[in-house]
């Protein structure tokens, strides 16, 4: 609790700047509806005594009260139920929403999106932030309707005590009608099972062509169709039943809350004057919805401290996690990148990723990190890009302590392709140039060999990509070859990984691509003195790389060229002799 007013204050910040007049306004039209239920009755009492008095004057008072009461009540009431949504909506999706996703984007590495306790947060943040928004509103409004019910009461009380009590009646209609209410939640979620059932056989069988095929062939349709019928009736007797107990729910509190309203009348009238009548029959009648008012937004600003909880401590977490500027990377390179002794395990695994690997990868040179699936590769080229933090030893470039240099430059200064690549569903030319300094797209697509892929795209670079929107849908191999271009639009990296570059390519494509890239690589070293890192399990495609590192449970057990590895006869001959012999079997 003691985070939450200040998301509150936030919250109402970013409302002021965002929106000033449309805030301003909403907090005055809620500070004018709190007393106008019973401005109504007040106003209306004037106007019948005055009608009975003869009194113009006050008839014309009274009734010019009466009415701007009720527009209080009705109109700014409305616009004061459509104002916040409209307000949070604006400020949840231009500010707290980009926040949310600026912390799980914008934080130095990518392990806290391996940390069940940071995504356990993000799940509970996903789609309500307009919640976040929404508490300080909530808590303001519901306030207001506090005090709007106090005046109420104070104006109940006024004409006799005993109309006090329909505050009791007014609380146990409502308590009875969300008894009922609970109980239709309660159905819905007992016939949750045979609705999506239902919906299955429907959406993911009847009408899917790959799914109706089996169907058709194994004359399994009747046996579907009474399966969906008997689901959907299970399914509408439960709610069904749960909605005729609502009803008799909440008309058992209307007949609580009328025999109250009725007594209430029956007082006032065997005592009072015509005025007090009318303003107890108007305040009364309204009492029930004043108090609703109350309650509503009293939950919601209750349920909302799920959401502030979780965002606090997304915030708390981004503050003591952000990168901070470091020492600018060099231009070019001269020594190269070393590790030495680095280990890294992930979050809640048994065993290190890697293990104490030690090596150095000289500048301008092409290296490859060979091994089985699970060795270690990824793990281990996600913390030369500065993804990752080793949980011991240290990586230097050029003899600086990469952790010391500044990330954003570090990132700036280097491109990779990771066998997880996004699929962007862009045109291609975004999808290639995203993130990267303005260079000649063609460059990127020729270094990629992605000419042909372009060539068959309808609009060539300017062609929607992915299903979703209507787009070029893309195999594998070619969404592959969207990632490799996108990693070649950094002209001059002095970092530039290959992560299973090809796995998704056939076999030409796949030496193409690797014949391509060390080229590429030999002319980019020449310049920045750049390192390039090739990442594979297939040990026939890296022979021509100037240094081969090869991965075992994590630890690095070989390093050398393809030939002198080969003549050491350890576990890249073996390896490279399997692969061989698989080959030309295939």
């Amino acid at each position: 609790m003691t985070g939450y007013p200040r998301v509150w204050r936030m919250m109402m910040a970013l409302c002021w700047r965002e929106r000033p007049r449309a805030t301003a306004t909403l907090l005055a039209a809620t500070l004018v509806t709190t007393g106008a239920v019973a401005a109504l009755g007040l106003t209306l009492k004037v106007l019948v005594d005055a009608v009975q008095a003869g009194d113009r004057t006050a008839v014309v008072i009274g009734a010019t009260g009466a009415a701007l009461a009720f527009g209080a009540h009705w109109g700014l009431g409305h616009l004061v139920h459509l104002m916040t949504v409209k307000l949070v909506e604006r400020v949840s999706l231009s500010r707290v929403e980009p926040e949310i996703m600026g912390i799980c984007a914008g934080l130095p590495g990518i392990e806290h999106l391996e940390r069940p306790e940071f995504l356990d947060r993000v799940t509970a943040l996903r789609g309500r932030s307009g919640a976040i928004v929404d508490s300080a509103w909530a808590v303001l409004q519901a306030v207001a309707s506090a005090l709007g019910l106090a005046v109420t009461l104070a104006v109940l009380g006024s004409v006799n005590p005993w109309l006090l009590l329909l505050l009791a009646c007014a609380a146990g209609q409502l308590w009875l009608e969300r008894r009922g209410k609970r109980g239709v939640a309660a159905a819905d979620l007992a016939s949750a099972p045979d609705l999506r059932l239902h919906r299955h056989l429907y959406r993911d069988v009847c009408v899917e062509p790959a799914a109706l095929a089996e169907v058709r062939t194994g004359a399994a349709a009747g046996d579907l169709l009474a399966s969906q019928a008997e689901a959907w009736r299970r399914a509408t007797a439960v709610r069904f039943r749960a909605a005729l107990a609502a009803a008799a729910w909440s008309s058992a509190g209307w007949v609580v809350f009328a025999t109250g309203f009725a007594g209430a009348i029956a007082l006032v009238a065997s005592t009072g004057s015509p005025g007090q009548i009318v303003l107890a029959a108007t305040v009364g009648a309204q009492l029930r919805g004043v108090v609703e008012a109350v309650l509503r937004r009293s939950a919601q600003a209750g349920g909302h401290r799920r959401v502030l909880a979780p965002y606090l401590w997304l915030r708390d977490y981004a503050a003591g996690h952000a990168a901070t500027a470091g020492q600018v990377p060099p231009e070019r390179l001269r020594s190269g990148i070393e590790l030495s002794g680095v280990t890294f395990a992930y979050p809640g695994a048994a065993e290190p990723a890697v293990r104490e690997v030690s090596a150095v990868l000289p500048a301008g040179s092409v290296v490859a990190l060979v091994g089985e699936y699970g060795s270690g590769k990824t793990t281990l080229v996600k913390l030369l890009a500065k993804l990752y933090r080793p949980a011991s030893g240290r990586i230097t470039v050029d003899g600086a302590d990469l952790e010391r240099l500044d990330t954003a430059g570090w990132r700036a200064a280097s491109s990779a392709a990771f066998q997880d690549f996004g699929r962007y569903q862009t045109t291609f030319a975004d999808a290639v140039t995203m993130g990267a300094p303005p260079r000649d797209l063609v460059a990127a697509v020729e270094a990629a060999g992605a000419d042909e892929l372009v060539a068959r795209l309808p609009d060539g670079g300017a062609t929607l990509l992915g299903a979703r929107f209507g787009g070029v849908e893309l195999s594998e191999g070619q969404w592959q070859k969207v990632a490799l271009a996108r990693a070649c639009a950094r002209p001059a990296p002095l970092l530039f990984i290959l992560d299973e570059p090809t796995a998704s390519l056939d076999a030409p494509s796949e030496h193409a691509v690797f014949t391509g890239y060390i080229r590429r690589s030999r002319a980019i070293a020449a310049a920045t003195g750049a390192i390039t890192v090739i990442v594979s399990h297939r040990f026939s495609t890296v022979a021509e790389a100037d240094l081969i590192l090869v991965m075992a449970h994590g630890r690095l057990t070989e390093a050398g060229t393809h030939e002198e590895l080969l003549a050491a006869g350890g576990d890249y001959a073996a390896l490279y002799g399997v692969q061989a012999t698989a080959y030309a079997a295939g």
